[in-house]
């Protein structure tokens, strides 16, 4: 058997000539003094040498290690160069696969608006790729996605937490189903974090109401901000509807918008009649944003539009967080019209919730729009009357 001093003082000769250890294993010495680890073979009759690195960089003992691996492929019938072959291959392959890159593959795949893919992307790039973006999708494992859950719920992000659990699960089961990966790692983590219960915030009172309204008249958030908290509030539409309108689902001369089924979480035209403080709100901003696609642009991407977010963001610097979100314009638009005694019929029509019955969800949708147009020019005139008493 050779000693690490046996290799270190083995001096070229004028021939190639091999020092034997153990098992199959050589230390071949050049005559230019390269020295470079060999394991002789047999596999199905036919003698082969396989390269184990060279010397000093890999050690005898590193060199010994390698050879009884190799030794344990051949018993398997296996050639190791061959295997050696195909893990590059597959490595040189999982580089390219990294989770970053099977996300978007995924993103692709779904049959999503443009808007609804970049509002995911978007959560990944400042959530997910930052930790696990370059990393091969097969090598990543359920530490890696624990941390990024954790940071999230640490920073007071639990919802963003919970989509991102939702959305690394989904890519992780489309790299299996694409043979990129073995297993999703979210599952083993995927109640580590207590459940991100929804908190609904109640009906907000006819005085608060007309002081939320009264706040945001004298906050100096962006009038794009003001604009759209105003027409959530005169239509009672959903956040995401509103702030991602645009300008050909509006016609104000028939004081209609028109929001696509695409938008609409039913995935069905909703037909929504303008107030005329609306119709007053929207031809004043159509001489600022009239050119662009979106009632409300994106403040760094003006082709896109404008994210609900900064609704919650200005609600925040309000200081009304805690007792109202963007959506509680929905419960409180229903409460405040129950009480003004408008058919529950009607009222469910303007808040776009489906109706089961079919037949009676196309007689509402036949008959109500007049009682709703009605309704709804009532409520912005209540709406001015309860800010106008702050």
């Amino acid at each position: 058997m050779l000693t690490d001093t046996h290799c270190r003082n083995a001096k070229p000769r004028e021939k190639l000539y091999r020092l034997n250890d153990q098992r199959g294993l050589y230390l071949e010495v050049k005559p230019n003094g390269v020295k470079a680890w060999r394991y002789r073979f047999t596999l199905n009759g036919k003698a082969s040498m396989f390269a184990l690195g060279e010397y000093p960089a890999v050690t005898l003992s590193e060199a010994r290690e390698r050879s009884e691996a190799a030794r344990k492929l051949v018993k398997q019938g296996i050639n190791p160069a061959q295997q050696r072959q195909l893990d590059r291959i597959r490595q040189a392959s999982e580089a390219k696969n990294t989770f970053e890159i099977v996300a978007k593959e995924w993103l692709q795949t779904k049959d999503w608006e443009d808007v609804t893919k970049n509002r995911r992307l978007d959560m990944l790039e400042r959530v997910v790729f930052p930790s696990i973006g370059n990393m091969p999708v097969r090598e990543i494992t359920p530490a890696h996605v624990l941390d990024i859950l954790q940071k999230t719920v640490k920073r007071g992000a639990p919802t963003v937490a919970a989509e991102a659990r939702r959305t690394m699960s989904a890519v992780f089961e489309f790299a299996v189903a694409t043979l990129r990966a073995d297993s999703d790692p979210v599952w083993p983590v995927r109640k580590a974090l207590p459940a991100n219960k929804t908190q609904h915030k109640p009906a907000l009172s006819k005085e608060q109401i007309g002081k939320l309204l009264s706040d945001f008249a004298n906050h100096r958030c962006s009038f794009q901000v003001s604009h759209c908290m105003q027409l959530m509030w005169w239509t009672l539409a959903r956040p995401t509807e509103v702030a991602e309108a645009a300008w050909d689902e509006f016609d104000l001369e028939k004081a209609v918008w028109r929001i696509p089924a695409q938008r609409m979480k039913a995935r069905k035209e909703h037909v929504v009649p303008l107030p005329r403080q609306a119709v007053e709100m929207l031809k004043g901003l159509h001489a600022i944003t009239g050119n662009r696609k979106h009632l409300f642009p994106g403040r760094d991407d003006r082709n896109a539009p404008m994210s609900a977010a900064s609704l919650r963001q200005a609600i925040k610097a309000l200081g009304w967080s805690g007792t109202y979100s963007p959506h509680a314009t929905r419960t409180s638009g229903s409460t405040r019209l129950n009480e003004m005694g408008y058919r529950p019929d009607a009222i469910e029509a303007q808040l776009a919730h489906a109706d089961q019955n079919n037949v009676r969800r196309t007689y509402n949708h036949a008959t109500y729009f007049d009682e709703r147009r009605a309704m709804m020019q009532e409520w912005a005139d209540k709406l001015d009357e309860w800010k106008g008493q702050v």
